[in-house]
């Protein structure tokens, strides 16, 4: 089986939002959308935010490992929403916008792909998931950290103003991102209000901004692709070299997926 041309099947996490007009929508940004099928050669499938509809726990667990089934991979998707503090033991302070749904979908949805080796790229709000979902806690406003910058984005009009590169991060020697990208220091954006408190326990560094702030980790023990970032690599990414290394490790782990997920049938049919 031919893996350069199989177009595996990746998960894409949608948030749940009111739509002005007294109804609500799932939405998914278009550019995740786009970067899913560019960047990493699938078709990509949108996981809605449906997590409280479930009666009860094993429900909701036979629901995912069945969806986890039919998956090759799991994208975490970056959302203005943040992950409810309750989820880390803590309490929601002002100015903070939630999407309880996505959490209860996601955050189950994340250990679940974890534990089945279904490789798992996670971006900004993702990477705040993960990291909530393996038992971290948050900073809800990084800019009120004493030492920290503010990772926020400028607002502007002009999006490519909003994605520019804003700042260097360092990245651990001999660590996953390095291999991935074969450098110790690159350029990347910020548009993040909040970020990474406590380090799950099963979270391994990857990489830091200059002033402290956790801007990537992943996962050893995971017995698939696991790579979490805090800034946005899906935005352009097909014009970011940087970007299309991570996204096309990502891809093979989900073509590696797939391919076995394919050759499966075929094997037990033979035997």
């Amino acid at each position: 089986m031919d893996r350069s041309t199989l177009r595996p099947l990746v998960g894409v996490s949608a948030c749940l939002k009111e739509n002005g007009r007294g109804g609500w929508h799932h939405t998914v940004g278009e550019k995740y959308v786009q970067a899913a099928v560019r960047a990493v050669g699938a078709l990509p499938v949108l996981i809605p935010a449906i997590g409280p509809e479930f009666d009860d726990d094993a429900a909701m667990t036979a629901a995912l490992d069945r969806l986890l089934d039919m998956l090759d991979g799991v994208l975490l998707t970056g959302s203005p929403s943040n992950v409810e503090p309750h989820h880390y033991g803590s309490e929601s302070r002002p100015g903070t916008a939630h999407d309880p749904a996505r959490d209860a979908t996601t955050l189950p949805l994340i250990r679940h792909a974890i534990d089945r080796g279904v490789p798992l790229f996670a971006i900004c709000r993702g990477l705040q998931e993960v990291n909530v979902a393996l038992g971290g806690s948050l900073h809800q406003h990084v800019h009120e950290v004493d030492g920290r910058r503010d990772h926020r984005s400028p607002k502007s009009p002009d999006m490519d103003v909003n994605y520019a590169p804003a700042h260097d991060i360092d990245i651990v020697e001999g660590g996953l991102l390095q291999r991935l990208l074969g450098e110790r220091r690159v350029r990347v954006n910020s548009l993040h209000a909040q970020g990474v408190d406590r380090l799950a326990p099963r979270a391994r560094l990857e990489a830091t901004a200059e002033d402290g702030q956790i801007e990537a980790f992943s996962v050893p023990d995971a017995p698939g692709f696991a790579l979490a970032l805090q800034w946005h690599p899906e935005y352009k990414a097909l014009e970011n070299p940087v970007s299309m290394k991570l996204f096309g490790a990502f891809a093979a782990a989900c073509r590696a997926r797939a391919a076995a997920r394919m050759a499966a049938p075929l094997r037990a049919a033979a035997e």
